[in-house]
């Protein structure tokens, strides 16, 4: 057997990875942005978007994303609040939404 074919497999694989990657956090900040606006009014949309989607798991990053071609809008909306709860988001939100409010008034 050959290893020249599954090598390159393997190559492309890593490749797309990444752009696989960015993808489903594309189409998971789409359904974040939603239900951040509606939980949280008056916080800076794009810096808690950012916090809540950094903060994710991979698994949940995948289920956010699947919800916007499933509109499984209770099923995302808890996974929101659950990142949105963890010590990790409250202090990336204080670092990166809290200076971003401030300078808005």
């Amino acid at each position: 057997m050959r290893l020249e074919p599954l090598l390159l497999i393997a190559a492309l694989a890593s490749c797309n990875t990444g752009v696989g990657t960015e993808v489903s956090r594309a189409a998971a900040k789409s359904v974040v942005n939603p239900i951040v606006a509606e939980r949280f009014p008056g916080i800076p949309l794009e810096p808690a978007t950012n916090c809540i989607i950094d903060n994710a798991s991979g698994d949940e990053i995948v289920t956010l994303a699947t919800s916007a071609a499933t509109r499984d809008d209770a099923g995302a909306t808890r996974i929101v609040l659950d990142i949105a709860r963890r010590p990790d988001t409250i202090q990336c939100l204080a670092t990166e939404g809290l200076p971003v409010l401030l300078n808005s008034l």
